[in-house]
């Protein structure tokens, strides 16, 4: 059967406090809204219908890049029942329609894909949850026989019904003609004056529906977001869920509930990973990579064998094999590591390349550079690739030697084998396999006089 999604995203979210749309606030660094539409998109529907209010077009602007959405604004906020209702004459030509929530962001879609099967049996399927504590939540209430025959509010309940542990999720699946007649006939005498989609069970019994049930393997799949604690709280539930599949593929945390996957990570055979390591975007790591505590890895791809050192960023870059990393180093956007290199503290690379073997050990800035095979790059040495308006390249070749505190005044080149003296300034190309000093005349002055303080009359 064809399948529409109608995912409902136009709540206001006043208990976070912001002016951001709460389904745009973010967990593991996407917005709320952005894990549900992918999951929705993991089912194959033939249409998806997100519903947005509060915020106007923030939303919509903010997933700009998925074309393949359809966007329903809901003017006026009256009700789950009334959101579902606007979005219904969007729908395209599908026999069941879904509904989502874009401020629960955890729900699976092996999930739904088992809400869907029970749908496939009847005309009205929804997923429900048995709860410890289910205050604020609508109840199922069944029959004597077990039979689904309403939905009822927490605050529309009885003190009986108040007892009953198994509650709605929101999620459901239903024939979309049965779903345009029930909504037809929902109305708003409850407390709060609004169209409850969950007031469509009961239409639905009545209309001789036997409703089906299916419910998810973890009660944290429906936990919704209203406020900033519980986004907190998810926030570690789904870090902690990414930290499991990772120790199922091989990788040893030493302290798994300190670990923050914001992307995609695919990784290699013995990866050991310290405390407070944060991985966004998409990042590859190879065999036996071992990151040290509170790194930061970013869009990049780090090669069998790498160690990365405590405190280290590393961003948009390419990280050879048997490469040390660190302490408190910086790797920047466009660069490339070949192999077998070593970066040490407080050492910054930008957009440059370092060829197998060469070595930056201590407190230097490389930036826009060529660096050949087997170079060593004294402490405190600086390509000045920037005049003000333009950057420059330095070029350093092959088996070069650059003293400490050097400046290499970009575009400049450093021929193979060359070595630079310690504190020069280099502003033009140097000789292969020489020595180049630039440095003024040390003397001392004869008696010289440090000045002291006038005693205090």
């Amino acid at each position: 059967m064809k399948l529409g999604v109608v995912i409902l995203a136009a709540g206001q979210g006043t208990r976070m406090r912001s002016s951001l749309p709460k389904v745009l606030h973010r967990l593991a660094n996407r917005p709320l809204l952005r894990h549900v539409v992918d999951t929705s998109k993991k089912l194959a529907p033939e249409q998806v219908i997100v519903v947005f209010g509060h915020g106007g077009e923030m939303v919509p602007k903010t997933f700009s890049s998925d074309g393949d959405l359809t966007w329903v604004e809901q003017q006026q906020q009256l009700g789950t029942g009334h959101a579902v209702d606007q979005a219904l004459p969007a729908l395209a030509d599908v026999d069941q329609v879904l509904v989502l929530y874009g401020d629960v962001p955890l729900i699976q879609a092996e999930t739904l894909s088992s809400l869907i099967q029970a749908a496939a049996e009847t005309d009205l399927a929804l997923l429900t949850v048995e709860l410890e504590n289910p205050t604020g939540y609508g109840r199922i209430v069944r029959s004597a026989q077990g039979r689904v025959q309403r939905i009822v509010e927490q605050k529309d309940a009885t003190a009986e019904e108040l007892a009953i542990t198994e509650i709605n999720t929101g999620f459901l699946v239903a024939d979309k003609k049965r779903l345009i007649n029930w909504l037809s006939r929902v109305d708003n005498h409850n407390a709060q004056k609004e169209y409850y989609l969950t007031d469509i069970v009961e239409l639905a019994v009545a209309d001789g529906v036997n409703v089906k049930v299916a419910q998810p393997e973890d009660a944290t799949e429906v936990m919704g977001v209203n406020d900033r604690a519980q986004l907190a709280q998810l926030e570690r539930h789904y870090q902690q869920h990414q930290a499991k599949i990772l120790m199922q593929q091989g990788v040893a945390f030493l302290d798994p509930s300190r670990f923050d996957l914001r992307g995609e990570l695919s990784v290699g055979r013995d990866v050991q990973i310290d405390i407070n390591v944060i991985i966004e975007g998409r990042v590859e790591l190879g065999d036996n990579v071992c990151i040290g505590a509170n790194s930061v890895i970013r869009n990049s791809a780090v090669a069998d064998g790498v160690q990365i050192l405590e405190n280290c960023v590393i961003e948009d870059a390419t990280i050879g094999a048997e490469s040390v990393i660190g302490p408190f180093a910086r790797i920047r956007p466009g660069t490339r590591l070949a192999g077998r290199n070593r970066v040490g503290n407080f050492v910054e690379i930008k957009k440059s390349i370092i060829d197998e073997g060469s070595k930056i050990n201590h407190l230097s800035y490389i930036g826009d550079a060529v660096v050949g095979k087997d170079v060593n790059i004294g402490a405190g040495t600086i390509t000045c690739n920037y005049d003000g308006a333009n950057k420059s390249q330095t070029i350093i070749g092959d088996n070069a030697f650059i003293g400490s505190d050097s400046q290499l005044v970009a575009p400049v080149e450093i021929g193979a084998g060359a070595t630079i003296g310690a504190g020069s300034t280099i502003t033009s190309d140097t000789q292969p396999e020489m020595l180049t000093l630039s440095r003024s005349r040390q003397y001392s002055v004869k008696g010289w006089k440090r000045p002291v303080k006038k005693p205090k009359k």
